[in-house]
């Protein structure tokens, strides 16, 4: 058993939900292999590299956002939409849209060597629930998106948080792949009158976090649209 299929059953994937994500995962590894050069994808071909550091990585966080939209989903009796801000090579926009057929993703990207890439890697993988858009985090409609996801993607200060409330909608929430946990607090201590509190969760990725001799934390943090003005 490869790393990838392991760490999918580590992650707590079963059965066919789980074959499914595995074959999709390998398709997209082999599309990233292929283009990377070409579209400046991220630093590595390495197929196991890719596995653990960015496709275990983006599903280890994918039982909390089940958390954060099963309910309001059942509840508005409506599909969701969420935005992966800055989704580069698609994690972990893509990797969550093939986990969460009933959630629409929208993947924000301003490169369009990646736009066209990941609108490919959609079409390959037969995500009918992916969206690329083309344009800067600040471009995003207002009130479009019910959550908001990103990993790798620029910090948290005022100005950019201020942008991703304003694509939120009212009870929207922010969902954000983060490292070290004193850089975190580091971050949301410069942001703290908008987002007074927030909720810090360690991630366990298979085959990364769990190397004794090489301490790699990874956590989300998750916090609310707070009801402050917006202004640019």
């Amino acid at each position: 058993m490869g790393k990838l299929e392991e760490g999918i059953a580590q992650i707590g994937f079963s059965g066919e939900q789980a074959e499914q994500i595995r074959h999709k995962m390998d398709l997209y590894i082999k599309e990233i292999q292929l283009f990377n050069k070409t579209a400046n994808l991220v630093g590595t071909d390495d197929y196991d590299e890719l596995a653990v550091n960015h496709v275990l990585d983006s599903l280890a966080g994918a039982p909390h956002f089940a958390a954060l939209t099963e309910k309001r989903a059942r509840e508005e009796n409506r599909r969701l939409t969420a935005g992966d801000f800055g989704s580069g090579s698609g994690f972990p926009g893509l990797v969550l849209a093939s986990v969460f057929p009933d959630i629409d993703f929208v993947l924000i990207e301003r490169m369009k060597k990646r736009c066209t890439f990941l609108e490919n890697t959609a079409a390959i993988l037969a995500l009918k629930n992916v969206t690329v858009l083309n344009k800067d985090a600040d471009k995003v409609p207002r009130e479009s998106l019910d959550i908001a996801v990103f990993r790798a993607f620029r910090p948290l200060t005022s100005e950019m948080t201020q942008t991703i409330f304003s694509a939120l909608k009212t009870h929207g929430v922010v969902m954000a792949y983060k490292a070290r946990s004193e850089k975190i607090a580091e971050e949301m201590a410069g942001i703290t009158k908008l987002v007074p509190s927030f909720q810090k969760i360690a991630l366990t990725v298979p085959f990364l976090t769990e190397n004794t001799a090489e301490v790699r934390e990874r956590n989300l943090v998750i916090f609310p649209k707070q009801a402050v003005p917006v202004s640019f």
